[in-house]
């Protein structure tokens, strides 16, 4: 396999929680992963990103690691973690996990002698400890916000305070600290040695912090990303990470295989996220201001060729992606009036998606993102056409968004409901029995994989014969679109000799004279054109 492999590869991200339960507890598993591997390979995907695995109170679904050489019992242990990643790669799929840098679980060993040990001490300079302000330190050293709501500061029975820019048990690292540094490289070293190969990094523009913990007014928003103008706050995007992921990037280096580094950094403008990417530093960057982006030819050309000239400046592919972990599925955001601010997560008194719409919408744009130039991410049960569960009970809600929000926040359960495997099996075929530590509503039977597999127009044959045909005409490895003249309401780009065409429009448009059909997210219309909310794959 080619080094650069990751320039175009499609990645696929497991939440683990959610994917496969293979001894019926209710939460998914390792073995439940490995055994499904095969419906991966199936469908096409290049790679498998593995979100947390290890120990943890579970406080943040598995974001808050206790100990990162390790496996939640919950998921099995490092046995099952050998066989799951020598599975993948006996069926030629890459295996990507996840590391968690800026912040530990407060359950961390590190973290727990910091609490035993004094003010000061070599324990608590792994961390960010600070004296409080005020006569009797009793005020939060300055005015950071916790991205999951209320003050990012915690006090200590002692009176000195912690940073938490997430939950109150996730304690931020202290990244200037020479022990810290040489226990992540060490980290990488157990992952790598074991066979991985690579890491996506959690908060990857948040692991440095200006060093006068400067006072910063503007409420942090859950995942909402930088002002694209203007310095970043003092707590994101500081220059320091870039030391962090050059020293990162020679440990990979060392090993055979193209192992990889790709950043979960909420960084504005595109040429500022671009340094992410630089030659010695990370290989991929997720394009949210793609995500982010509305239902609009216009807005979706404009974010195309930004990002695309911003990498392009710096010699990186561009990553592509629709959905994941953390925001509302894409089949039901776009199911919403076009220019709809993203919501942290919906419930069941909020407005509701126009389900059809969105999955319209969805499957349109997925084609549109795999045929850009690139590497391209999918998130588990997209490719079932998976909406969100905009109808859960706010009772059994678990993200601390919610709870650390005062319910002003959904949060981020919705899009993390285990997926249906068998329409009539218990827990629609997540495990053996009914239990799911999230509630999967009764629609998941119609979405359920054997119900599409081999059907002609499911979503699932739609995903599968894209991948096919992206490989087979190379469409995540040209270069800059070349953009057709289309109407306002139409993007369309030659790729090789394929033509993409999307219709955002109020009417059919019709294909080039002499354009043969590859692929359509729908059904032409009588006379051969493209209707609204529709992608079409053309050779030219």
């Amino acid at each position: 396999m080619p080094n650069d492999w990751w320039r175009n590869a499609v990645i696929y991200q497991v939440y683990p929680r959610s994917f496969a339960d293979a001894d019926g507890d209710g939460m998914g598993d390792l073995p439940g992963i490995t055994g499904r591997l095969p419906v991966l390979a199936e469908l096409g995907v290049d790679a498998v990103w593995l979100s947390p695995f290890y120990p943890s109170p579970q406080r943040d679904a598995g974001y808050d690691v206790a100990d990162y050489r390790s496996v939640d019992p919950r998921f099995g242990d490092l046995g099952d973690a050998d066989k799951l990643i020598a599975e993948a790669h006996n069926l030629g799929l890459r295996f990507i996990v996840d590391l968690v840098p800026n912040h530990t679980s407060s359950e961390h060993a590190w973290f727990q002698a910091a609490l035993t040990a004094a003010p000061g001490s070599p324990e608590r300079e792994r961390y960010i400890f600070r004296d409080g302000k005020g006569p009797d330190g009793a005020e939060p050293p300055n005015s950071w916000t916790s991205v999951f709501g209320g003050s990012a500061w915690e006090r200590t029975p002692d009176g000195q305070w912690y940073l938490h820019l997430f939950d109150v048990t996730q304690p931020d690292l202290n990244w200037s600290n020479p022990g810290v540094r040489e226990e992540f490289v060490s980290i990488l070293r157990f992952w790598l040695d074991r066979g991985v190969d690579g890491f996506r990094v959690d908060v990857a523009h948040g692991l440095v912090k200006e060093e006068t913990l400067a006072d910063w007014t503007t409420p942090s928003a859950i995942l909402g990303g930088l002002e694209p103008v203007g310095p970043p706050p003092p707590m994101w995007d500081q220059e320091g990470v870039h030391e962090i992921y050059r020293e990162w990037r020679r440990v990979l280096d060392e090993y055979p295989g193209g192992r990889i580094l790709v950043a979960e950094a909420w960084v504005q403008p595109a040429e500022r996220l671009a340094r992410y990417v630089r030659p010695d530093e990370m290989h991929q960057a997720f394009n949210f201001e793609y995500l982010d982006a509305p239902w609009s030819a216009a807005a979706l050309r404009k974010v195309i060729e930004t990002t695309l000239a911003a990498n392009d400046a710096v010699g990186a592919t561009t990553t592509w992606v629709l959905s994941n972990h953390d925001v509302v599925r894409h089949a039901t955001r776009l199911g919403f009036p076009v220019g709809t601010a993203r919501m942290p997560g919906i419930g069941a008194g909020d407005p509701q998606p126009d389900t059809g719409l969105g999955l319209r919408r969805a499957r349109a744009a997925t084609l549109q993102m795999l045929a850009l130039p690139g590497s391209a991410y999918l998130y588990q049960g997209e490719e079932l056409g998976l909406p969100e569960h905009t109808t859960m009970p706010d009772d059994v809600r678990q993200d601390p968004a919610w709870h650390r929000s005062g319910h002003a926040e959904r949060g981020r359960d919705g899009c993390r409901v285990p997926i249906p495997w068998e329409a009539d099996a218990p827990s629609y075929g997540f495990g053996p029995t009914d239990a799911s530590w999230l509630p999967q509503p009764a629609v998941w039977a119609e979405y359920a994989l054997d119900r599409q597999q081999g059907v002609r127009g499911s979503t699932w044959e739609l995903y599968r014969s894209a991948l096919r045909l992206r490989r087979e005409h190379g469409l995540g490895s040209g270069g800059a679109p070349a953009w057709q003249d289309a109407p306002d309401d139409v993007l369309a780009f030659r790729s090789g000799d394929v033509l993409v065409l999307t219709n955002f429009g109020a009417d059919p448009v019709p294909l080039p004279a002499g354009a043969r059909v590859l692929l359509t997210s729908e059904p032409l219309d009588a006379e051969g054109r493209v209707p609204v909310d529709v992608t079409v794959w053309a050779a030219l």
